[in-house]
């Protein structure tokens, strides 16, 4: 059968660098970071004492108060930015067949403040369960696609995938997917994710995962630099709607860019640890330019997982050089997880986003708080070290990687009717 031809039409955005599109891409091209000292809760006695927390985002905005105790964070945050990419879009008119726009999300924990609090007061209580008999709804990760959809009357496809830091990558490849076999019109995609809470940070610390650099946050996450030592825990959600492009030509719709391919691996390695020899990234990314039907020397930028950890940057660098030979020398890179911190499952969503509008705007942005050179990474690489670039961007690829060794990459080519 033909495959339909996939769109990028809406965006939204709530970050650590703002709460909509254009705040998150003017701090993520100006090098701002997102961390600083922990706010949520009395970080003092952790290892890790600051995090990259959405800043400024009003929940007012979207919830009145009673709707908004329903719903756990991670749902604010998913639910908030998809209004914005709905709206943006230009979906939400009179006319469209809502039967035929569906939702796929992804987040790899869900309601985890949510488990924790309940948690927490049961175990001071008196061994009487006195639960919230919103905890269940609020708490399963599944519940923010569920809500997208009542927002807004959708009835195609919905449901979440759940691959750790790959799910909203994942997310986006169904949704691609779909939509090209002809099984829905447009789908709002994406995800969240809210575990800047005590059970997120102390779990973290103890899988000894994050950056302990307390004294200086704004610096802590600095992939591909000698002295990185963990990632920095980030929070927020983003979406992304995709449309079928005679759809979207059909009502006038704006365009930012097209989606061509997507890969999927797994390392079959180890529960936390990459790949040493970056072999599941090799097979994604791989698969990715084999499902988009281009070449290693058609792509021109590479938005990495990038997390800031030892072996999982230098995995990933192998896996490029690997693939890519001396194409890779000419490549722009760039982790812009130096600035946002880790979203988790609401990673790939943002950082989708990050790499439509480089692809639109052809503007790289950076990898900050690089200081010292790792004698173990290649310094032929363009790492965008610092300061963004400019350069045509035709074609680009998202990468997303989870614990359990799941591995995600999405294609995104620049818009040519």
């Amino acid at each position: 059968m033909q495959l339909k031809r996939v769109v990028v039409t809406g965006l939204g955005a709530v970050t650590p660098l703002g709460s909509n599109v254009n705040d998150y891409w003017n701090n993520l091209i100006n090098g701002v970071s997102g961390a600083a000292p922990i706010t949520r809760f009395d970080a003092s006695k952790f290892k890790t004492q600051f995090a990259c927390e959405v800043k400024g985002f009003n929940v007012e905005d979207y919830f009145d108060k009673k709707e908004a105790r329903k719903l756990d964070a991670y749902s604010h945050y998913g639910i908030a930015a998809s209004v914005q990419a709905f709206a943006d879009s230009g979906l939400d008119t009179e006319g469209i067949d809502r039967n035929e726009i569906g939702v796929i999300w992804g987040s790899g924990i869900g309601g985890l403040d949510t488990f924790q609090n309940e948690t927490f007061a049961f175990a001071k209580g008196d061994g009487t369960p006195r639960f919230n008999p919103f905890f269940i709804p609020k708490m399963i990760a599944d519940i923010c696609s569920g809500h997208i959809s009542i927002r807004f009357g959708l009835r195609g496809p919905n449901f979440t995938t759940v691959s750790a830091c790959a799910s909203s990558t994942n997310a986006l490849i169904d949704a691609f997917n779909y939509i090209r076999l002809g099984k829905a019109n447009a789908i709002i995609s994406g995800g969240s994710e809210a575990a800047i809470n005590e059970s997120g940070v102390g779990g973290f610390n103890a899988c000894q995962a994050m950056s302990t650099r307390n004294d200086s946050p704004a610096t802590a996450s600095r992939p591909y630099d000698k002295d990185r030592d963990g990632f920095v825990l980030g929070e927020g959600g983003g979406a992304i709607v995709l449309e079928e492009l005679e759809h979207a030509l059909a009502r006038g719709a704006k365009i930012y860019a097209e989606i061509i391919g997507g890969g999927m691996s797994a390392d079959a390695h180890h529960i936390t640890a990459p790949h040493p020899e970056g072999l599941g990234a090799t097979l994604v990314m791989q698969r990715a330019l084999k499902d988009a039907e281009i070449l290693p020397n058609q792509i021109d930028y590479i938005n990495t997982h990038g997390t800031s950890t030892p072996l999982g940057d230098t995995a990933e660098l192998k896996a490029i050089t690997t693939i890519f030979g001396e194409q890779a020398y000419k490549l722009n890179i760039s982790s812009t997880k130096s600035m946002t911190g880790h979203l988790l499952g609401g990673a790939g969503a943002i950082e989708g986003i990050a790499t439509i509008l480089a692809v639109k705007n052809d503007i790289i942005p950076p990898t900050i708080n690089h200081v010292t050179a790792d004698p173990d990474i290649d310094p032929k690489l363009n790492l965008t070290l610092n300061k963004m670039q400019k350069r045509v961007v035709n074609i680009a690829i998202s990468n997303t990687f989870g614990f359990g060794g799941h591995n995600a990459a999405v294609v995104i080519k620049k818009f040519n009717p």
